[in-house]
């Protein structure tokens, strides 16, 4: 979306220290639980390597970019692991992002080419008929829930990439009912201290049993009618044709899950912002009106919506969808002169690093000209990292940024989205950085980028 800042603006620190407000038996836990966000915000304050205890566990929080860099540039020493990557297994196996580093470069490779620049033409036109077919859904002055809408379309568009189309409506809504169970039991299950809640037969545990169980069902036979036929379709399922069952299941959960919660988390946060800054707001469909004149996006305008890619740039900043990410060391292990003996438990926050303002002045301002290539020069190294870095980056990140920059563009080119008022919305910390409920107004935009008459903020 952005390029890489070239260096870091300040001379590599070597400080490590301990989070405050440890209890007895669980550690931070109940910190991370409760008020998740605010307590990883304030630990860099404590050092660019800070200690934190996970019940009886010691983990530490890289919290200096260039420390975040070592430890992704190393995925095989660091690799992944800890409470949310063994959570994430009951969902998606060793799926891409789960898997350990020898099976993970393996099925990368078997992946990749679904994933290259020239398959985007048709993925591209694939988004835009959903969207427009999402556009032609809504009903001007009527709210809906622009969260949940977002999350329909990114199942549809993940859905069709996956399986050409070729599947049942009402196996892609029942996908889009058992999602959101299934990030907000996996965040449970990450910042449990102990574990054995995961056992207890509580109405959550037995949703998310049911809700597991249930999606493989569902995944399992769209799966198996896809390749029946044995016809090599050229979408991602027909490349997995030669893995086994278990590792095709893996794969798909693993696609299903990154291309529908983070991508609609990510849209659902650009349009609370843009609603939030008229200024900015305004600037986008300045934009907008200018490269697409009228006209529906297509791909060959997304590297024309510079302040549109600066937008979705800077909510990545503040509102990762992957806020908090762990990884375990297979080898001793050095970061910041500290010794990490084999099997440490290493963490890192997107969220944490997009709001130090060691790295971002004013950080709490949604400033997308923060990208500009003049300033964005000035930026760590490492502070931005929402998909990652090294040999484990998201392997779907063009496909995302395309994705978001269609959306945002197509929106904004016919509608404002106002909030209902009294909306108060907070992020939700689940297996994604999500909104909650965003009710919103579709509210026409007049000829020409000018408001509709009649209609307020």
């Amino acid at each position: 979306m952005t390029a890489a800042p070239e260096a870091s603006t300040r001379p590599r620190p070597a400080t490590t220290g301990v989070a405050p407000g440890g209890l007895p038996l669980l550690g931070h836990a109940l910190r991370l639980r409760n008020s998740p966000l605010d307590f990883l915000a304030s630990l860099p304050a404590h050092g660019d390597l800070v200690e934190v205890r996970l019940g009886p566990r010691r983990a530490y929080l890289a919290c200096h970019p260039e420390v975040v860099l070592q430890v992704l540039h190393q995925a095989r020493l660091f690799d992944k692991g800890g409470p949310l990557f063994d959570k994430l297994r009951l969902l998606t196996g060793n799926g891409l992002v789960s898997s350990p580093w020898e099976e993970h470069r393996r099925h990368r490779r078997l992946m990749q080419p679904a994933f290259r620049a020239d398959r985007m033409d048709g993925y591209a036109a694939l988004m835009s008929e959903e969207i427009e077919s999402m556009l032609g859904s809504w009903r001007a002055g009527t709210a809906l829930d622009v969260g949940e809408a977002l999350r329909s379309l990114t199942a549809r568009i993940t859905v069709r990439t996956l399986f050409s189309g070729q599947i049942d409506d009402r196996a892609v809504a029942e996908v889009q009912r058992l999602l959101p169970v299934f990030t907000e039991g996996l965040y449970r299950r990450m910042v449990a201290p102990l574990g054995w809640t995961d056992l207890l037969p509580t109405p959550e545990n037995r949703r998310f049993t049911r809700a597991r169980v249930r999606m493989r069902a569902v995944i399992g036979r769209a799966v198996r009618d896809h390749l029946a036929s044995g016809e090599d379709r050229g979408d991602l399922l027909s490349l997995l044709a030669d893995l086994t069952d278990e590792e095709i299941h893996d794969q798909v959960m693993t696609v299903l899950l990154g291309g529908t919660e983070t991508t609609a988390s990510a849209l659902g946060w650009a349009f609370h912002c843009l609603s939030a800054n008229p200024e900015a707001e305004r600037r986008l469909h300045e934009e907008v009106d200018t490269v697409l004149g009228g006209r529906s996006p297509g791909l060959e305008d997304v590297p024309r919506l510079d302040f549109t890619r600066r937008v979705l740039t800077e909510v990545l900043r503040l509102y990762p969808p992957a806020w908090l990410l762990t990884r375990v060391t297979t080898g001793e292990a050095e970061l910041v002169g500290r010794r990490l003996p084999p099997g440490t438990l290493v963490l890192f926050s997107p969220y944490s690093l997009g709001r130090d303002p060691a790295s971002f002045p004013d950080p709490e301002r949604f400033d997308p000209d923060r990208w500009l290539p003049e300033r964005a020069r000035s930026v760590p190294r490492g502070a931005l990292v929402p998909f990652g870095a090294g040999s484990r980056k998201c392997i779907g990140d063009d496909f995302g940024l395309v994705e978001a920059t269609l959306v945002v563009a197509a929106v904004a080119a016919r509608l404002r989205l106002v909030p209902r008022p009294g909306t108060r919305v907070r992020p939700v910390p689940r297996a994604a950085l999500a909104t909650g409920p965003l009710p919103m107004t579709p509210v026409p935009r007049g000829p020409g980028g000018v408001r509709a008459e009649g209609a307020e903020r």
